[in-house]
């Protein structure tokens, strides 16, 4: 880091405007058929994309020269290859002539755009041109194309190098919450395309089985004879109940299984609804998801969601809808755009609606303001609508390997644009689920109304596709092209405009600070995320502030936990695979009052080892006493694992509670102590499922 700061960077800033230009040479060297075999220039732009993120150019100007040099690149390759193969010999070290029976291979599979897509496949580069203008490829559609990939290749690799290089400068806040949740995020999409790869792979064997095990079952079932004794019996119900299971027809089973599940969809959504309405338990668990995302927030990842949320804003749904519908109608398919902007039209309608009717505030602490109110969110039933039928369309004419990737493309879009709407906390999970909901309602509808019309209409989606026009293609990219540049520009420039973080208002407490609990209703016990008590606190801490606080502790030999990051949970890991120590070990986050705890201190046992540690969780509270603001917190002792994802504790946590506060006093950080009794004896078990009991008293401690 030091060397690109403070050594290359200063000699790269005397560069100017030379610096252009020497990247304009190098798109240029590294798209030329005989030199490009041997410049990495794609690398080269990255690193020039890098650089600019640090300042040395301006990112927009690179652009453009690095794109009119990949440009001029080609056009010199195609020109070259008006003249002959006489640079390819078998003799050659690089430039062999199987090279060249590959280029042809690939220009011969993909045509016209392989001049697009060879822009971005290595040694393809500068051959791709050179066997266009070899087969003789029309000038202006080469030139078309030539100007499209090259745009978009500089673009893309600048953009790469330019995020890489403004990352570069907040890799320390990576290690934190910041990498715990691209980690997580990570971790996600891999589970995502596994589960993808699986269905790709064994989807239809497991159909075909279940389809054979579901035959076996009926078979059986309708040669029962007391079975077949009731089909005599009462013939008529047993024909319409016969007619819904029959494959051949749309109002058969296809039918029969869409109805099944309209009807279950529509049950969760009421049920969402009136949990939500009737403060149920999902209310509680909307609390606290809603703080424990508010915990992993960072300015990074606000403004990576804040980009893939505008994928569900109007301005950009009713962009890639017009140009969807321009799409349709260029593939002589547009009647599947009436039914894309009906639904639409139906998403929209039925979210405000319900957004009126429920009438639910926003969370609190979002990071923008939106003026509308909060269920169910009209980007979730939006983002299902459209990109789930986009994706059905598409599905409808491909092979089984591009349904399942076309499907679990859209799935992480819309997944991905409901979680933005949770972390920067515009929405609460069971906004979100219900928005899911009802945009399925709506999605599930308009295909059956358009599969139903086209049963009766004889189009079973796998007739050959009606010939469009030639220019189709091209224009396509074009669209699409533009709609990506729409998006990237839009997404730069959406400044929605930031709320102000919102604190409860202080109370002050007079007299006895825990009989103030019972009096107020306020929370005795940590909770689970669902809400159901765990351990009673154990303590009420009167200190000036946080400082003072945390200094408290640390003078007592009690050391901060680490936050949760990829650095800390894998140092974690590696502790408890060598059953070493690791004295900052980070803290499982728990709730109180709704609420992630604030702050987390450890002290090591007699074994030095991570599996076993005293910690404390603390929350900083809205009231104040004296002068001393009040924090309350919860302790115990770690003994051995639980799933390996979480500690198991010891059951007495009253001698935890005692521990801690002889810790404390031995400090002499501590100017009173009162013990009290605070709730009933209890004998209960946390989120972990691991016992505990305790006698319900409680310290008050005053920080010095």
């Amino acid at each position: 880091m030091d060397f690109i700061t403070h050594f290359l960077l200063p000699i790269l800033s005397h560069l100017g405007v030379w610096g252009y230009w020497i990247v304009l040479l190098i798109a240029f060297a590294e798209s030329v058929v005989l030199i490009g075999e041997v410049i990495p220039g794609s690398t080269l732009i990255i690193f020039a994309g890098f650089l600019a993120a640090q300042g040395v150019w301006d990112i927009g100007d690179l652009m453009w020269f690095a794109a009119i040099g990949a440009i001029l690149g080609d056009g010199l390759s195609y020109y070259l290859g008006t003249k002959g193969t006489n640079f390819f010999r078998d003799e050659n070290k690089f430039l062999k002539a199987a090279h060249i029976e590959r280029g042809e291979l690939f220009f011969e599979k993909h045509g016209e755009k392989s001049i697009f897509l060879g822009r971005f496949l290595g040694f393809l580069r500068p051959l791709v041109p050179f066997i266009a203008g070899l087969s003789k490829m029309d000038l202006k559609r080469f030139l078309f194309w030539n100007v499209l990939s090259a745009i978009f290749w500089s673009v893309s690799h600048l953009l790469l190098g330019y995020f890489f290089g403004s990352a570069f400068t907040v890799i320390e806040t990576w290690v934190t919450r910041v990498g715990y949740s691209i980690g997580v995020l990570v971790l996600f999409l891999i589970v995502l395309y596994a589960l993808k790869v699986f269905v790709v792979r064994h989807g239809h064997q497991i159909a075909l089985f279940t389809r054979s095990i579901f035959s076996s079952v009926r078979t059986a079932f309708v040669s029962n004879p007391d079975v077949q004794a009731l089909v005599r019996r009462y013939p008529r119900s047993f024909a319409f109940l016969g007619r819904r299971f029959e494959r051949s027809s749309f109002e058969g089973l296809p039918l029969t299984l869409i109805g099944i599940g309209f009807l279950y969809v529509a049950a969760a959504l009421f049920g969402v609804i009136f949990a939500v309405v009737t403060s149920g338990p999902v209310v509680a668990v909307d609390m606290r998801i809603n703080s424990l995302l508010i915990a992993f927030r960072s300015s990074e990842l606000i403004q990576l969601f804040l980009w893939i949320t505008v994928l569900g804003t109007w301005q950009m749904v009713v962009s890639i809808a017009a140009v969807a519908t321009a799409i349709l109608f260029l593939r002589r398919k547009g009647i599947y755009s009436a039914y894309l902007w009906l639904m639409l039209a139906a998403a929209a309608s039925l979210s405000f609606f319900g957004k009126i009717v429920v009438h639910r505030a926003r969370p609190e602490n979002a990071v923008y303001l939106e003026p509308s109110f909060s269920f169910p969110s009209g980007h979730a039933t939006v983002s299902v609508v459209l990109y789930g039928f986009l994706a059905y369309v598409a599905i409808r004419h491909k092979g089984w390997k591009r349904k399942v990737n076309i499907f679990f493309t859209a799935l992480a879009v819309i997944l991905a644009i409901g979680f933005s709407r949770m972390y920067l906390g515009v929405h609460y999970a069971s906004d979100v689920w219900a928005g899911y909901l009802l945009g399925l309602l709506i999605l599930g509808t308009g295909i059956s109304i358009y599969e139903w019309r086209s049963s009766k209409q004889g189009d079973s989606g796998t007739e050959e596709p009606e010939p469009i026009s030639p220019a189709a293609k091209p224009v396509t990219v074009a669209l699409l092209f533009a709609t990506i540049l729409w998006y990237v520009a839009f997404a730069s420039a959406y400044q929605p405009q930031l709320a102000l973080p919102t604190q409860a208002p202080t109370q002050n407490v007079s007299g006895d600070i825990a009989a103030y609990f019972t009096e107020h209703a306020i929370p005795k016990y940590s909770e689970t995320v669902l809400g159901n008590p765990q351990e009673p606190l154990d303590f009420i801490f009167l200190a000036k502030d946080d400082t003072a606080l945390t200094h408290a502790f640390e003078e007592a030999s009690w050391l901060p936990a680490d936050q949760i990051g990829v650095v800390s949970v894998l140092h974690a890991a590696a502790a408890a695979i060598t059953n070493s120590e690791y004295p900052n070990a980070p803290i499982t986050p728990t709730f109180w009052n709704s609420s992630v705890n604030d702050f987390a201190f450890e002290q090591a046992t007699a074994s030095h080892t991570i599996k076993d540690r005293h910690h404390i969780r603390l929350w900083k509270t809205n009231l104040v006493q004296d002068g001393y603001a009040v924090y309350v917190g919860t302790a115990s002792l770690d003994q051995g694992y639980k799933w390996f994802i979480t500690h198991a504790i010891n059951p007495d946590i009253d001698s935890e509670r005692e521990f801690v506060e002889k810790s404390l006093m031995s400090a002499g950080v501590i100017d009173s102590v009162e013990k009290v009794q605070f709730v009933s004896p209890v004998l209960g078990a946390n989120f972990a499922n691991e016992p505990f009991f305790t006698d319900g008293e409680l310290y008050i401690i005053t920080v010095r």
